[in-house]
């Protein structure tokens, strides 16, 4: 055996010094890094006559995942990382595996980073920090930002596409998302010529005191998958605006849409080393995330995600006194008083609930009734909910998509269990369809014991319960530790003023179900987080002040 070992071995070295060993060469697809299986341009490219196109394909794999991948122009070497304006793998070689939440089928294979992947990527952000702080202007980089936000925009279509395929909600949705994320490029771009500084008055007739803004550091952010694209769109623009470098960690459920912003990065002029995108497994999170947070060449920690790891990341953090941004867990509280207009307190009711299948940290979680009105409302409600269709998000019917994975559909299975062996009353819903998709399901009589009335649901349960006091149900809503979103329809003004002002939460929409956008800062109280993203106050999470004194 180990004379035929040699003897090959002998063979297939005198074939390579010949120049005959060519055929014999393992290749492995740029996209999903495994061997190649068969080479060649896939069927639909076979008469196609631009041979730069062909070429493109002449090495991957005839996957279909892999196929699927290379026909759009924003991934233009599939699910590599990218660190310092190149795509790279994994160091290890390792790959973990992306799937469409709707199919399961296998989208691609991403690098696995590990701790040593990111510590170049922070190398990188470092090193690009001074030039892109120092040596462009606000001007300069705000030109940056509106030329990516104008990409984007062009692109929405083919990174709503992704979008979809990767987290599963409906691609008009998605595509509504890719927008959103070009309006916070467009609006930072405009703010990053708006970082103003002070001059403060001396008792002194020789002194000259300045306060002067600027920008924190590198910048580490860990993103969700609920919003792949807009949440780092959120984080990254103020950042980026402010003069920070940035190390962007995807969650791995959905990484393919933050390597496509990396792409349009890098078409609108960004320099190497200023945005990275580090990919990852869940199994490596969590040491990647304690490296960005204990090291000292990471200036600030940007997470949105549970209040769980929130807390996590905040003590890992403490060794270094670095600055925090968290936008964590909501439990949102929704309230219909009497008063209130039905027909949009329903509109509002779907736009905060089923909206992503309910997977947003900002929907109603907790929805208030008047008793007086609930009949009125539960039929306005059901007939509201028997319009939506559940399916696949690139099918042009489909309302609502699945949930991202089979846990939390039996997250949402076994809240909704607990609640009616618990006396709630099933309206409507209340099964698992195809896949991951759950049907959105109206239950009411929803009481204190049952947990789905202190859980954040992240699914499409629309959980009602009663009032007819004012003061109680301000006093059930505010009964909770975390504190992000809260709503409430009413026509009465009086009613309006007293209940904005005692509701603790950070944002509330008043008679308005959707209520983010690029202007308005975004955050919460409590336990919901730290620090706000989006709008003028976005800029403060990204800089930090500087006095000086100047005697003359």
């Amino acid at each position: 055996m180990k004379r035929f070992i040699l003897l090959f071995g002998f063979t297939l070295a005198i074939k390579c010094f010949a120049g005959e060993a060519k055929d014999e060469q393992i290749h492995n697809c740029p996209f999903c890094m495994l061997p190649i299986d068969n080479v060649g341009p896939p069927k639909h490219l076979e008469n196609d006559t631009i041979r730069q196109q062909q070429r493109k394909f002449e090495m991957i794999c005839t996957r279909f995942s892999c196929r699927n991948l290379a026909s759009f122009s924003v991934l233009p070497k599939g699910a590599q990382s990218y660190v310092n304006g190149k795509w790279v793998p994994a160091a290890s070689g390792k790959t973990f595996d992306v799937y469409n939440p709707y199919s399961n089928e296998l989208l691609t294979k991403a690098p696995d980073c590990e701790v040593t992947d990111a510590k170049q990527a922070v190398k990188a952000a470092r090193d690009a920090f001074e030039h892109w702080s120092l040596g462009t202007t606000a001007k300069q980089r705000g030109a940056i930002l509106q030329k990516w936000a104008q990409i984007i925009t062009e692109k929405e279509k083919e990174m709503g596409e992704i979008l979809t395929k990767e987290m599963g909600k409906p691609w008009p949705e998605a595509r509504g998302e890719v927008l959103f994320s070009a309006g916070y490029f467009e609006w930072y771009a405009g703010e990053a010529r708006r970082i103003y500084g002070q001059i403060v008055p001396s008792a002194s007739p020789n002194r000259e005191h300045f306060h002067i803004r600027e920008p924190i550091g590198v910048v580490a952010m860990i993103t969700p998958w609920n919003f792949p694209s807009a949440m780092i769109a959120r984080k990254a623009s103020a950042a980026l605006a402010a003069g920070c470098s940035v190390i962007v960690k995807p969650a791995h459920e959905t990484p393919l849409s933050a390597l496509a912003l990396s792409q349009t990065s890098e078409e609108a002029g960004m320099p190497a080393g200023v945005f990275n995108v580090l990919t990852t497994s869940a199994e490596n999170l969590p040491g990647i995330s304690r490296y960005l947070c204990e090291t000292t060449d990471v200036d600030c920690v940007s997470f949105t995600g549970s209040t769980r790891v929130g807390k996590l990341l905040l003590s890992q953090s403490a060794s270094t006194v670095k600055r925090v941004c968290l936008e964590l867990g909501g439990n949102a509280p929704f309230i219909v008083f009497e008063s209130a207009d039905l027909d949009l307190a329903v509109k509002g009711t779907m736009s905060a609930k089923v909206r992503g299948s309910g997977q947003t940290c900002v929907s109603a979680n907790r929805i208030f009734v008047h008793e007086k009105i609930l009949d009125k409302y539960l039929d306005k409600l059901k007939a509201a909910v028997a319009q939506q269709v559940v399916g696949d998000g690139m099918d042009s019917k489909t309302t609502q998509g699945p949930l991202i994975n089979g846990k939390a559909v039996e997250k949402v299975e076994f809240l909704l269990d607990d609640a009616l062996k618990k006396g709630a009353h099933l309206v409507c819903g209340g099964k698992r369809t195809a896949a991951s998709c759950f049907q959105p399901t109206i239950i009411t009589n929803v009481s204190n014991n049952m947990e789905i009335a202190h859980t954040e649901i992240f699914g499409p349960i629309i959980a009602i319960q009663s009032f007819n006091d004012e003061a109680d149900v301000l006093r059930r809503a505010n009964d909770s530790r975390v504190g992000l979103a809260g709503y409430l329809f009413s026509q009465n003004m009086a009613q309006i003023h007293r209940v904005t002002q005692r509701m603790q939460v950070g944002m509330i929409g008043v008679n308005e179900g959707l209520m983010s956008c690029v202007e308005a800062a975004f955050g919460g109280v409590k336990e919901s987080g730290l620090g706000r993203e989006g709008g003028p106050q976005g800029i403060d999470e990204f800089t930090q002040w500087k006095y000086i004194c100047v005697q003359h």
